[in-house]
């Protein structure tokens, strides 16, 4: 009894010395780290742990925006290279990128004011080849191509965004009850909605202007809004 006593104690102990720990090691621009981005906004915050963050100086991110833990957010493919744009990627004000997300950009990722998203999604403008048989896909890209997530949208947890796409204003990218959906811009009306049958088993991806996803009976269905 008196073990499990001082294993609680000292557990509660843990646990509120990490919360402390991992706020006091959040980025923020009154931190050094903080300081290297091309823009990080008052109160905004960069949640710890982190995964990869580099090459800050060609990232803007606004006021009030929280990346939340183990996020991952690049510009280019190493540190200390020189990109051709700047900033690579910006991010605006009051934005919320769930846990565990990824922003890579190479050349050009603009997510609007007040753009929230799910746990794990993950938004890039350039992906790797693959035509060539005869050399590894690690070893081929394609060109990179910009991103754009327009304002007051919402990606749902698991979304990929590739390069190219263009996500307007207040555009839902979700799975709601086997549907994917798919907002008017100016009414915030439903314009599309597709269920090819069975449960959507997969996040969906945004490719240029399609939305690909696959139910649970294998079958892909590319959604395109009117």
């Amino acid at each position: 009894m008196i073990r499990r006593r001082l294993e609680r104690f000292l557990a509660n102990i843990v646990a509120e010395r990490w919360e402390d720990w991992q706020f006091a090691s959040s980025i923020t621009n009154a931190t050094a780290r903080g300081k290297k981005f091309k823009r990080l906004g008052d109160g905004s915050l960069i949640a710890f742990p982190w995964v990869t963050i580099y090459n800050e100086h060609y990232i803007e991110i606004g006021s009030d925006t929280m990346l939340g833990p183990y996020c991952a957010l690049s510009a280019g493919m190493m540190p200390g290279q020189e990109c051709l744009t700047s900033p690579v990627v910006r991010i605006g004000d009051r934005c919320l990128i769930g846990r565990g997300s990824g922003i890579v950009g190479h050349l050009a990722i603009d997510i609007g004011d007040d753009v929230w998203t799910g746990h794990h999604v993950y938004i890039t403008d350039q992906n790797h080849g693959y035509e060539d048989v005869t050399r590894p896909i690690s070893k081929q890209s394609q060109p990179e191509k910009p991103v754009r997530i327009g304002d007051g949208s919402w990606l749902g947890t698991g979304t990929v965004v590739l390069p190219g796409a263009t996500i307007g204003k207040h555009v839902a990218v979700a799975d709601f009850e086997g549907y994917v959906h798919w907002l008017d811009v100016e009414t915030g009306a439903f314009v599309a909605r597709s269920k090819t049958g069975g449960r959507i088993s997969n996040a969906p991806v945004v490719v240029g202007d399609l939305v690909v996803f696959q139910d649970d009976e294998g079958r892909v269905t590319a959604l395109r809004p009117r």
